[in-house]
């Protein structure tokens, strides 16, 4: 009939194969995701709160905020 002979199929283990191949592709996307949104989000989201707490004076933007009537139990110096 035919002078080659096809290869037989893998039968046994090809699910678990084929999982180890996507298991492994899967923690090397979320891992490069992860490291990703740390870089590109959350470290300067840090500098960037870091900065405006550096210089940021609580009482000035209490007595701003009594200035303008935003409290209802203080009221303001003028009253």
């Amino acid at each position: 009939m035919s002078s080659t002979l096809l290869p037989k199929p893998q039968m046994r283990g090809l699910l678990g194969k084929r999982l180890r191949f996507h298991i492994v592709g899967a923690l090397i996307v979320s891992l490069g995701s992860a490291v990703l949104y740390k870089y590109v989000v959350a470290e300067p989201r840090k500098r960037a709160y870091a900065d405006f707490y550096k210089n940021y004076d609580s009482m000035k933007d209490f007595e701003a905020m009594r200035e303008a009537g935003v409290f209802e139990s203080v009221q303001p110096k003028d009253s």
